[in-house]
């Protein structure tokens, strides 16, 4: 998966807009103090322990800002980054690499801050076979990019866009609820007006509209919101009728209680909306 969103993913406006965004009068301060012959060399190194995801985007940063700076990668995305290793030498023109700089550690570590907490929330449940899903809370544009370093990460893609499945959200359901129809009717509804061939997940929030999605053909059920008690009920109840995929509340401390709940998937949009980017620096 993390090989299909990249290659399908044209690089080149990414990068010339994050670039753009530095350069867009020059850097008066690297062209007042550097000299236009200077030529350097350059390391990028990890201060804390990681799993790397990023380098693509190295190699269209300099590829696109001065193709005559040598980049030779040391590491390769997905790999585990102790501190103080290097990651990637340059050796080139000096303003070209200052000029770079910034915009290439963004975009490391950004993703590896992506990869290195799905990594963990993957290790956190590695003894039971719950998967470890990411969600559409993205930053706009960017979201194939965050996507895949989740899959670097070892984390599996949920939706990439609202045309990739029939989710039934809360909202859906109050607004159709204010017509008199409940969640059997409602996913009825869906697999009849929806894409062929498209699985239907629906949102539940209590134990009671279990037996209404499942007779509505639900594929997944959603539970949104339950303590991990809950989720073990409801799991006794679903009894392998329908996909158990839980989201809602989800952290380090008790993803682990999820998984041994019985969750086939854990959703959790902290993957991609707030994940810490990692420390990474490049010196000269």
């Amino acid at each position: 998966m993390s090989n299909t969103i990249l290659s399908s993913l044209d690089l080149d406006p990414i990068v010339k807009l994050a670039l753009e965004e530095d350069l867009v009068h020059g850097d008066v301060t690297t062209n007042a103090l550097v000299s236009s012959d200077s030529i350097t060399n350059a390391t990028i190194v990890a201060k804390e322990p990681l799993t790397l995801a990023g380098i693509p985007l190295l190699q269209k940063i300099f590829e696109l800002l001065d193709s005559s700076v040598a980049l030779q990668v040391h590491r390769i995305d997905g790999e585990t980054i102790q501190v103080g290793e290097a990651v990637a030498s340059l050796r080139g023109s000096t303003r070209s690499i200052l000029k770079g700089e910034r915009t290439a550690l963004n975009f490391l570590q950004h993703l590896s801050g992506i990869a290195t907490i799905t990594k963990t929330f993957c290790d956190a449940v590695r003894k039971y076979p719950t998967k470890i899903l990411d969600t559409r809370k993205t930053i706009p544009g960017l979201r194939r990019l965050e996507k895949w370093a989740v899959a670097i990460g070892s984390g599996t893609n949920h939706r990439m866009s609202l045309n990739d499945g029939i989710l039934i959200k809360d909202n859906h359901i109050a607004t159709l609820r204010s017509q008199g129809m409940d969640i059997t009717k409602i996913c009825r509804l869906a697999k009849a007006k929806g894409p062929h061939g498209l699985k239907i997940f629906v949102e539940i929030e209590s134990l009671d509209e279990i037996e209404q999605a499942i007779e509505g053909q639900a594929a997944v059920l959603l539970l949104d919101n339950m303590s991990p008690e809950l989720v073990r009920q409801a799991v006794n109840q679903i009894k392998g009728r329908a996909i158990v995929e839980v989201s809602g509340g989800i952290t380090l401390d008790n993803v682990l209680e999820f998984a041994a709940a019985g969750a086939d998937y854990i959703s959790i949009g902290s993957l991609t909306h707030s994940a810490p980017a990692v420390n990474m620096s490049l010196e000269i």
